[in-house]
């Protein structure tokens, strides 16, 4: 059938995921291989009351846009305007805190994973229920509200994400992906459900100070392949206010851009993983045992199939690097010399490869936001160097991109020391379209081979997608064989291996980046 066929008889599926700095739509046909079509919305997070939000006019303002302009693509590629797909699938950043009450208004402002507030209720949790229980994942959100006593608390009906929330409006159904769940509440890996002894746990903390028990507050658990529900008129309405969309199409269980970045490197089978690279950094291994202890830096969840996943999650990524480039292409464009924002990103990257192994003996650290793993409560970007540091182009953009990599590093320094192996390491987010840069970098700073595939570019809204096509399959196939049968079969694949010098300084830089933390924690205390 040709693309144009499976638009025409609803054979699609589509994706859209509220990442961090964008909203993307994605498109696929009976090969959820081939992208058909996408649309995108920029927006940004901001800092108001000391926490970071989105607004949630926003949110819909921004779907609409990216699904807007998904079928705008949709006329200009294939010569009509679709108006219904086979399942359609909503995805976006996990953890935070979405509070409504029992008429689905909002509580308080949209609270982001990027607050730092939560570590009282945090460290109460992690003592309660006997594992690390981090400060982004929405039950620390829902606890420090209980201890601080916030006023909005007797009216709460129901806590979600924001993939729950939009999944919700448009389908009246208030269920979540297992991987998305997961960084609500601690699931037990054999039910793939939240941990009922946990939970009787955490009632018995809670107390009287919840209107109801938290079983009745979160959403419903659902593994990939699920029915989620369906599209309702109301929804339909709200995605796409033309009217030109029909309700009934069924949706899969929503998921976070975590399980979307394993969908999408095809990395959901155990001594597998991947890096996504965003605003965020963070790292997912698929297990093959439990680990032999609790640590700080690691928190458990799942893949979107309920499979056990050690994940390495750091706040800050990829925006202070986003922020230099952005520094160096007003100097282009003043010099008369004008790069758009890949160019920039691409002649930054090429010049980096003529750095030194160890970046000169510069440093770089990105944090614009607290970064738990590295002990900061609040963020200061900070570029330092000594008097002997060799200072020149090539070397400050490779100790920006290591500074990327540098708190992710730290936390896979901890599952190396658990004995976790890996076949396999995927990388996907912006950072790596100049081929064989970051690519590189990030392979000397695992010690480990890194792989970028040429389907992983459109990242989570298209991992999404896949996981909406795989609602017609689940009977027939698991998770890993349909990704593995389905949509990886003929998937090119580039591999880095590390090189060994690379691997030396870039455990040298990580040497200096430990030391420095001290720096970092000194400006947050003094700025």
């Amino acid at each position: 059938m040709s693309a144009r066929d499976d638009i025409a008889a609803g054979r699609t599926s589509l994706g859209i995921e509220l990442g961090s700095t964008r909203i993307k739509a994605c498109l696929v046909g009976s090969d959820p291989a081939e992208v058909l079509a996408t649309g995108t919305f920029s927006w940004e997070n901001r800092l108001e009351d000391g926490l970071w939000t989105y607004a949630l006019d926003d949110v819909w303002t921004g779907l609409r846009a990216a699904y807007a302009g998904l079928v705008d693509d949709v006329e200009r590629r294939h010569g009509l305007r679709p108006e219904t797909f086979g399942a359609i699938g909503i995805s976006a950043m996990m953890h935070g805190y979405l509070a409504l009450d029992a008429d689905g208004g909002l509580l308080v402002p949209f609270r982001t994973w990027r607050n730092t507030n939560t570590g009282p209720a945090a460290a109460e949790l992690r003592a309660a229920l006997g594992v690390n229980i981090p400060l982004r994942w929405s039950i620390a959100h829902l606890h420090q509200a209980v201890i601080d006593a916030e006023p909005h608390l007797p009216r709460l009906d129901f806590v979600t994400t924001l993939a729950g929330y939009v999944h919700h409006a448009l389908t009246g159904e208030r269920v979540l992906g297992v991987g998305d769940a997961s960084g609500m509440f601690p699931i037990d890996a054999a039910t793939a459900d939240y941990d009922a002894g946990m939970l009787r746990s955490y009632t018995e903390l809670a107390g009287d100070r919840l209107p109801a028990p938290l079983t009745a507050l979160l959403p419903a658990v659902r593994a990939a392949g699920a029915a989620a529900g369906t599209l309702t008129d109301e929804g339909a309405a709200l995605l796409d206010p033309t009217g030109a969309l029909r309700p009934g199409i069924p949706l899969c269980p929503p998921e976070g851009d975590a399980g979307t970045g394993m969908v999408a490197t095809n990395a959901v089978a155990p001594r597998t993983g991947n890096v996504s690279a965003g605003t965020s950094i963070f790292a997912m291994v698929v297990l093959e045992r439990p680990l032999a202890e609790q640590h700080d830096e690691l928190d458990i969840v799942t893949t979107p199939a309920g499979d056990a996943v050690a994940m390495v999650h750091c706040n800050n990524g990829a925006s202070e690097l986003a922020a230099w480039a952005g520094l160096f292409g007003r100097f282009a464009a003043a010099a008369g010399q004008p790069l758009d924002e890949d160019a920039v990103f691409d002649v930054l990257f090429r010049e980096a490869l003529a750095g030194e192994v160890d970046a000169g003996g510069l440093l770089a650290y990105n944090h614009l936001a607290g970064e738990p793993i590295a002990g900061l409560a609040a963020g200061r970007p900070l570029f330092v160097r000594t008097p002997d540091s060799d200072f020149h182009l090539a070397n400050f953009v490779r100790a920006q991109v290591y500074g990327v990599f540098g708190t992710l590093a730290l936390g896979m320094q901890v599952l190396t020391a658990e004995g976790v192996e890996l076949d396999r390491m995927l990388a996907h987010g912006g950072m790596f379209r100049t081929a064989g840069v970051a690519q590189r970098f990030l392979a000397g700073a695992l010690a480990a081979p890194v792989a970028v595939g040429d389907l992983a570019s459109e990242g989570g809204a298209w991992g999404i997608a896949v996981l909406a096509s795989y609602l017609a399959a689940a009977e027939e196939f698991t998770l890993g064989d349909y990704l593995d049968q389905r949509v990886f079969a003929s998937a090119s694949v580039a591999v880095v291996d590390p090189d060994p010098a690379d691997v030396a300084g870039f455990s040298s830089y990580l040497d200096r980046y430990r030391a420095g933390l001290a720096v970092e924690a000194a400006a947050v205390a003094s700025l």
